[in-house]
């Protein structure tokens, strides 16, 4: 009886069956669903569009955290020849432009800059660089500074022959005789001088470049660069500024430079509010003087660097704002400085607009005065021309004669003193503008140039122009907003190891120190690479029809299309805004 109740039971029951395809889901092609398309397309980063030199920093940082230093110092070098001297005396815009700094701090870049040619230099390692085929055509440059070096370089690279012709005994200009040891120590620049040397650019020293010279070159060479440089202090325009007492802080530098140990005891007085001044005022501080900085605004409105300019009052400077010296005389042997008082009227570009602030006026007595308030042009000839006939673009000025060499101005220049990276910027502008007029004629100068841009602006690839893979990325500059921030985690800066106060005040030894490679790459680590395919794989993990396929190309992966159904969450999982969704036009 209960063996019939059963089957009747079961006969009862309905039938479940789980429906089984016998077939692939490979027939299945979804990605005829897609009305959105994702594709990898890599991006500009912030950094290096307000890095002047235009450096490939994300790369640069991708590589640094993966132990790769030789590879990302070459990296460096494809667009600066200069890292050692940059990671030390650049102003860095580009960490006040790092989306990091929006997330918790900018990346220490200055101090791994540094460190990757501090690197290079200790196990001597020799860049391996892409160098065109010789070319017919030469080149004379005139000044050894940092825009005369980096053009230099660039031609080499793209297969001319040049020449540096130099004032001065040795090659380096502003950077050998008006940056102070402590700042840029002389090996450093030796090397890197070297290194452009190695490329098989000619330094000829003690050659000052006159007109009767420039004619001569100009029977040699198909272009000439000239890069002299501001060698003169701008005067004051005030009554006594050539007596005894006051002096050049240029000349001032450079014989600190050579060693010597000019007699500063007692109070020294600094005009200005540069670079050149705090560098000036700091020298007479380690060589036993009592230094003060006159300058005529706010410290906020100071050119020099932030972080200088507060090492400076750390070691014992002394800053007196808004004050003009009105009128220089002598007070027995000590010199007698009339200073107008100044007072803010206003902003304007970001600094305080200055007006005199009545009648007000005080006198101070020093034992010397020094003049460091902006340079110029030794000789009217160096200045670039003005008008019909000039192709003034960013960082130099070309003129196109017909018939003769083409004439090119760079450097400070055309730049008025601005910094080492705009002079590097310079002498790559004026490198690739060289390179396809020779190539291609005048009119293709601003397309190419246009062609070159990093980003929005101004700053200038080399690597792009030489047809490297930066030319394939997308000129959009990647904003805060735009990087997935789930994926990072909060990490300190690392701190810049420095000579203790005391130390760093009674030499002119280096300040900032070396950094281990750890230290390095992880804070290369903290960076978002913004724009930059790192493959971390979330493409792959995240797509649900697995249609992210793994390769050979430069991203490491290829999308196929075939399966492909435009649901976007690729792009939106990829941390650093390396790809893009777009409506898809069949």
């Amino acid at each position: 009886m209960a063996e019939k109740a059963q089957a009747r039971a079961e006969s009862e029951s309905p039938i479940h069956i789980m429906p089984r395809s016998t077939l692939s889901t490979e027939a299945n092609k979804t990605g005829s669903w897609r009305y959105l398309r994702p594709r990898y397309e890599e991006k500009t980063a912030p950094c290096s569009a307000a890095c002047p030199a235009g450096e490939d920093i994300g790369k640069i940082e991708m590589l640094t955290a993966q132990g790769l230093f030789k590879e990302a110092w070459e990296t460096i070098l494809r667009e600066n020849p200069l890292p050692g001297i940059c990671g030390r005396v650049c102003f860095h815009p580009c960490e006040g432009a790092c989306n990091r700094g929006e997330f918790d701090d900018p990346i220490a870049i200055h101090s791994l800059e540094r460190f990757l040619a501090d690197t290079a230099e200790r196990y001597d390692l020799k860049p391996l660089l892409e160098r065109l085929p010789g070319r017919p055509e030469k080149v004379a440059i005139a000044g050894a500074g940092p825009a005369g070096l980096a053009a230099a370089w660039f031609l080499t690279q793209l297969g001319y022959a040049c020449d540096v012709f130099e004032a001065s005994s040795e090659a380096g200009g502003i950077l050998r005789w008006g940056i102070p040891p402590y700042r840029l120590p002389l090996a450093a620049l030796q090397r890197e001088i070297a290194q452009v040397e190695a490329q098989g650019v000619r330094i000829h020293t003690g050659r000052p470049v006159t007109p009767d010279f420039l004619n001569d070159l100009e029977t040699s060479y198909h272009a000439v660069y000239l890069a002299c440089g501001h060698g003169r202090t701008t005067a004051l325009g005030v009554s006594g500024e050539e007596s005894d007492g006051v002096g050049d802080g240029l000349k001032f530098l450079e014989k600190v430079r050579n060693a010597e140990t000019p007699d500063v005891k007692g109070v020294s007085a600094v005009i200005g509010g540069g670079n050149t001044a705090v560098d000036v005022a700091r020298s007479i501080v380690r060589l036993g003087g009592e230094a003060l900085i006159l300058y005529r605004r706010r410290r906020q409105d100071m050119p020099a660097f932030g972080d200088e300019v507060q090492m400076a009052l750390d070691e014992g400077v002394k800053l007196q704002e808004l004050v003009a010296p009105e009128r220089i005389g002598k007070d027995g042997t000590r010199t007698l400085v009339t200073l107008r008082h100044m007072r803010i009227a206003g902003e304007e570009g970001g600094r305080g607009r200055i007006e005199p602030d009545g009648d007000r006026t005080s006198r101070i007595v020093v034992d010397r005065l020094f003049k460091a308030t902006g340079a110029e042009a030794a000789e009217g000839w160096h200045n670039p021309p003005a008008g019909k006939g000039a192709l003034a673009l960013s960082h130099c000025v070309l003129s196109l004669r017909n018939g003769r060499p083409a004439l090119a101005w760079g450097g400070d220049l055309a730049n008025g003193i601005k910094s080492v990276a705009h002079a590097i910027a310079s002498g790559k502008q004026a490198a690739i503008a060289l390179d396809t007029l020779f190539r291609e004629g005048p009119d293709s100068i601003l397309p190419r140039l246009e062609s070159c841009t990093v980003g929005n602006g101004p700053s200038l690839s080399m690597e792009i122009h030489m047809g490297g893979e930066r030319r394939l990325r997308n000129r959009h500059v990647v904003a805060y907003g735009e990087i997935n921030t789930d994926y990072f985690r909060y990490a300190p800066r690392m701190t810049q190891p420095r000579l203790v106060r005391q130390e760093r005040a009674r030499s002119f030894a280096e300040i900032d120190l070396r950094v281990s490679g750890n230290i390095a790459m992880r804070e290369a680590e903290r960076c978002f690479n913004c724009g930059l395919c790192n493959q971390c794989d979330n493409c792959h993990l995240f797509c649900p029809d697995m249609s992210v396929i793994h390769d050979q190309s430069a991203q490491g992966r290829h999308i196929d299309y075939d399966y492909c159904k435009g649901c976007g969450l690729c792009v939106v999982e990829c941390p650093r805004n390396a790809m893009t969704l777009e409506e898809e036009i069949r």
